[in-house]
């Protein structure tokens, strides 16, 4: 085999090098252009409201506040939320306030009363207590709400999976507890009628047990507070009873 000579391997290099020489001297491609930055999102405000005057408290009725309760809770479910600027809203509401309803809630931290319903400060009076019972310190705190201060509703707010109840129907004992909860025992005999089994175990028992409570707390305001009795009577003020499911947030009107 013959050997290659360095004359052949000198052009054989040339060969390759006239490919890259031609290349040297094409412009560089174009840069691609940079893609448009996108549309600048301006940041949803926080709404500046002013507490409630005392007119506006008038101008409600009930069953305008009791819709209002519905609507916030729907915005509750859909993540809608107003936006409020609370540092200014204290101080508007420094001066007074005139809220629109009382809400007697249970004690459980799962249940942000103001967040459900989409409420600001100065709107409502909340007074809460394990299993919403009720009992002399809330009934007067109820009659402060109404007739001092002209709220128009009495919402009494039950929930789902509440452990007052739990522990009522298991008929729990220990310290002041037992008090608090031989309120809820007139729900649980009135819940004797469930047809199916009546343990703590099912679900559907305690549903049906708590909002029993729900109902008889409504009852017991009217038989112990004849001055709320007095403004029920002439239309002044609605008792509503209501529901939260913990697992939904959704607020079941009961009445």
């Amino acid at each position: 085999m013959k050997r290659p000579t360095i004359q052949t391997l000198s052009f054989s290099f040339a060969l390759l090098a006239l490919p890259i020489l031609a290349g040297c001297g094409e412009p560089a491609p174009a840069p691609e252009p940079a893609p448009a930055p996108a549309p600048a999102v301006e940041a949803q405000k926080p709404i500046v409201s002013e507490a409630l005057t005392a007119e506006q408290q008038a101008a409600l009725t009930p069953d305008a506040i009791i819709q209002q309760f519905k609507d916030g809770n729907a915005r509750f479910l859909k993540n809608d939320l107003t936006m409020r600027d609370h540092t200014a809203k204290v101080r508007s509401a420094a001066g007074g306030q005139f809220p629109k309803a009382v809400v007697l809630s249970c004690l459980d931290s799962r249940i942000p009363v103001e967040d459900v319903f989409d409420l600001g400060l100065g709107d409502v009076f909340v007074g809460r207590v394990a299993g919403n019972i009720v009992n002399e310190d809330l009934l007067g705190s109820m009659e402060f709400g109404t007739k001092v201060m002209g709220s128009k509703v009495i919402l009494v707010l039950g929930h789902k999976h509440c452990g007052a109840v739990v522990s009522a129907i298991d008929n729990v004992k220990l310290g002041n507890i037992t008090a608090m909860l031989a309120k809820i025992q007139p729900a649980v005999k009135k819940s004797q009628d469930f047809a199916g089994e009546k343990v703590t175990s099912n679900v559907e028992f305690v549903d049906h047990v708590a909002k029993n409570n729900v109902r008889n707390v409504q009852e017991e305001i009217m038989a112990k507070s004849p001055i709320i009795a007095e403004l029920v009577k002439a239309g002044t003020v609605k008792i509503v009873g209501a529901y939260y499911d913990m697992e939904t947030g959704a607020v079941e009107f009961l009445n």
